[in-house]
């Protein structure tokens, strides 16, 4: 196995770019508005990270599972998307790299001629993936180029250092924690950091029966509690704050407005918070919420819309047996039809 990193936009493999100033205007901003919220992209530090693995593995939370099983089911067809030409599998936001093991097993079992390229903004979470792949595939003829980069920078490194075909993976319903017009925003930069023919295939949670989703987001072994009052944890460890996690009580529930489950912190106590590094204070009342995530649920009707009006064709919908859970699977277009 050939393992090759790069550093797209940054001087150390210890720079992440979510700054303490970045975190410390997103708390600012956050605290100080109108619902009050706090940004989900900022779970994800050491101790998110192994309560959001937890997580993954409980059976209320069906999305994982549902992932996987779509692609242990249609791993095949993968292959035939390639269409028998070299391309990289780009992975943006590679994660622990299980699921995605599943298609490269299956590409290298069928000799096809690719590199995988994962793309994450944090040196970290690239270290441990290159060790796990390192374990996992070290008798194998795997290439790996992972590159240290936010996505768009990451693919227009690769568009000038390797163009051939792409295949994207950006799995796990990550684009449902966009409102909708952010995922389309997402989508359109997407589209243009792509090339003509390329593949993009994009996971989405379905919208069900809300008590399904409801207890995949308020697990009876608490972890999603704990997930999201690490939140405030880091807070208090990185910003000086005195958040009293004694004082909040966690609640998902699903909002049919927004077709969103959403995450939220309540207080339960009238309560003022100071945070340091800002030199502020900020008032909670009883039962006034913190919304810490959303998470958008979809019908395929809006998958196909999606893919639609941002320049994408859909070539198939991958869904597990329950039809819990799709990756869809769309085209770059942009030659006339």
């Amino acid at each position: 196995m050939d393992i090759v990193s790069r550093l797209v936009g940054y001087e150390d493999v210890d720079v992440d770019w979510r700054s303490r100033e970045a975190f410390a205007r997103m708390v600012l901003e956050g605290l100080s508005a109108r619902p009050k919220h706090l940004g989900s992209e900022y779970f994800y530090d050491d101790r998110g990270s192994e309560l959001f693995a937890a997580i993954t593995g409980l059976e209320e939370y069906y999305l994982t599972a549902a992932e996987r099983e779509i692609l242990e089911r249609n791993s095949p067809a993968f292959v035939s998307y390639a269409g028998g030409m070299p391309f990289n599998l780009v992975e943006l936001g590679s994660g622990d790299g299980h699921k995605t093991a599943i298609l490269l097993k299956q590409f290298l079992s069928d000799q096809l001629n690719f590199t995988y390229v994962p793309v994450d903004i944090s040196a970290r979470a690239m270290r441990s993936l290159e060790s796990r792949l390192t374990k996992d595939f070290s008798d194998t003829s795997l290439r790996v180029r992972g590159l240290v980069a936010e996505y768009f920078e990451g693919l227009e490194w690769l568009n000038i250092h390797n163009p051939q075909l792409n295949m994207v993976l950006f799995m796990g319903s990550n684009i449902g924690n966009f409102t909708p017009a952010q995922a389309d925003s997402f989508l359109q930069r997407l589209w243009f950091s792509l090339n003509d023919g390329d593949l993009l295939v994009v996971g989405m949670d379905l919208k069900k029966d809300i008590g399904t989703m409801e207890r995949a987001y308020n697990d009876s072994r608490g972890y999603t509690r704990e997930f999201n009052l690490n939140l405030l944890d880091r807070i208090n460890s990185s910003l000086g704050a005195n958040f009293d996690r004694d004082t909040f009580m966690h609640r998902g529930h699903f909002n049919p407005e927004t077709g969103a489950m959403e995450s939220w912190l309540l207080s339960a106590i009238d309560q003022k918070v100071f945070v340091a590094d800002l030199e502020r204070e900020f008032s909670l009342a009883a039962w006034e919420g913190i919304r810490t995530e959303y998470s958008h649920k979809y019908h395929i009707s809006d998958v196909n819309g999606m893919a639609k009006r941002n320049g994408f064709k859909v070539l198939e919908h991958l869904v597990d047996s329950r039809g819990y859970f799709v990756n869809s699977v769309w085209r770059v277009i942009k030659k006339s039809q």
